[in-house]
């Protein structure tokens, strides 16, 4: 498990990156790039870093299911992810 901390500070990340995003987009486009770099640091989009939803593991994420290789393992050998089978042949 992630700690507590790492997990909100991804959130607060994601929170700011959807509060700028507008602003960013116009200061783009218009090409103000010293206006651009006095936004805070953590409003830019490529700062976030996906996290597993369950542990909160920040590597092993597979995009589809929004969980880390671990989790999915785990749950797919439960059968708790619908249409995932364990390969046999």
């Amino acid at each position: 498990m992630a700690k507590e901390s790492m997990k909100a500070r991804e959130v607060k990340r994601a929170k700011l990156c959807a509060k700028y995003a507008d602003k960013r987009k116009a200061l783009k486009k218009a090409g103000d790039y010293e206006a651009l770099q006095k936004l805070p640091k953590n409003s830019s989009p490529v700062r976030a870093h996906n996290r597993c939803k369950l542990t909160g593991r920040p590597k092993g994420y597979i995009r589809q299911f929004g969980i880390s290789r671990v989790m999915f393992r785990e749950m797919a050998n439960q059968g708790l992810i619908p249409g995932v089978r364990k390969a046999s042949w």
